[in-house]
């Protein structure tokens, strides 16, 4: 003889399981991607940096299909990404080479570089906040796309 489930059970078994699983939220909305965007940098770990007088030299970072380019604030930055769920892979990751006058600039870009490097997952908030994190959660750098 088979079980038999009536009808209105199972559907409360499974309005039930969706109220749980909306429950279970994250910072993470995998329908706001973070691809075709400029995200310009706001703070290394949770260190904020000073508003850059000149944003289009700031450092940013633009993700479309599997590269990922932008600049350090002195030299441009290109590699390749992978984005599964939470984790964020950047690879191969190459710059210029050039001289980088402004002191502050090369110590900002340095620490970027060094962020992106550690990076393994991510946080988007509100569509506008991209937060990179390394393998232990720690913010290793902060991100806004306006």
């Amino acid at each position: 003889m088979r079980p038999f489930v009536r009808p209105t059970a199972l559907t409360a078994l499974l309005l039930s399981g969706a109220a749980l699983l909306a429950a279970c939220g994250t910072t993470v909305s995998l329908d706001e991607p973070i691809e075709s965007r400029t995200w310009s940098l706001v703070s290394i770990g949770n260190q904020p940096l000073p508003v850059d007088p000149d944003p289009q030299r700031g450092a940013q970072l633009q993700f479309d299909g599997a590269r990922v380019t932008g600049s350090g604030g002195c030299n441009r930055l290109t590699g390749s990404y992978q984005r599964t769920g939470h984790s964020l892979k950047i690879e191969q990751l190459a710059a210029t080479r050039m001289a980088c006058l402004d002191n502050t600039r090369s110590i900002i870009e340095t620490d970027f570089l060094a962020a992106i490097k550690a990076t393994t997952q991510y946080s988007l908030a509100g569509g506008t906040r991209l937060t990179l994190l390394d393998g232990s959660g720690r913010t290793t750098a902060v991100l806004e796309s306006r």
